[in-house]
C-alpha cells in the first residue's frame, strides 16, 4: 500500500472508529452526532440562519434543513422570522435543547479524554497540523477553521 493510500484509510478508519465512541457515548442522550454537532454550533454561535449554521458544519455536507427539522420536531430547536426579514429564519436552542447541549459537552469531554490518553500533545499538535493542510480551503476545512473563530451571531433585531 502507497503511503498516500495508507494516510487515506487510516483517516476514514479514525473518523468511523471515532464516530462509533461518540455514537454510543451520545445514545443515553437521545441524539445522533450530527444532531450534537448542531446543538453545540448553535450553542457556541447562535442563533443563527439556516445558511449560518450550514457552514459551520462539518457532518453536512449540503443545506442542515433536515437535521434541523428533526430538531425542531423533537423541541430542542425553534424557528424564528428574523426581523425586517421574514423570509429569513433563524435557529436557536430551546430551554430543552440548552439542557441536552450541557450532556452533549460531557459525552464530548469524555471524548477528548480518550483521544488525550491515546495520543501525547505533541502527537495531537502534529496530526492536527497535518489534517489541516489536507483540508484547507475545503469546506470542512473552512468550517472548522470558522468554529475556531469568535462566534458569528445571526441579527435577530
Amino acid at each position: 500500500m502507497k503511503p498516500a493510500e495508507q494516510l487515506r484509510f487510516l483517516v476514514l478508519a479514525a473518523q468511523r472508529e471515532g464516530n462509533r465512541i461518540l455514537l454510543d457515548l451520545l445514545r443515553p442522550v437521545g441524539v445522533s452526532p450530527s444532531q450534537a454537532e448542531v446543538i453545540r454550533v448553535l450553542a457556541d454561535h447562535g442563533p443563527l440562519s439556516l445558511v449560518d449554521l450550514g457552514l459551520l458544519l462539518v457532518c453536512e455536507t449540503g443545506s442542515p434543513s433536515r437535521l434541523v427539522d428533526g430538531l425542531v420536531a423533537a423541541t430542542l430547536l425553534e424557528r424564528m422570522p428574523a426581523v425586517g426579514d421574514r423570509r429569513r429564519v433563524i435557529l436557536s436552542l430551546t430551554d430543552a435543547g440548552r439542557e441536552k447541549e450541557v450532556s452533549i459537552r460531557e459525552v464530548e469531554a469524555t471524548l477528548h479524554g480518550f483521544i488525550e490518553q491515546s495520543l501525547s500533545p505533541v502527537e495531537i499538535a502534529s496530526v492536527n497540523a497535518t489534517l489541516h493542510k489536507f483540508v484547507s480551503g475545503r469546506p470542512a476545512g473552512i468550517a472548522v477553521v470558522k468554529r475556531s473563530a469568535a462566534p458569528v451571531r445571526a441579527d435577530m433585531h
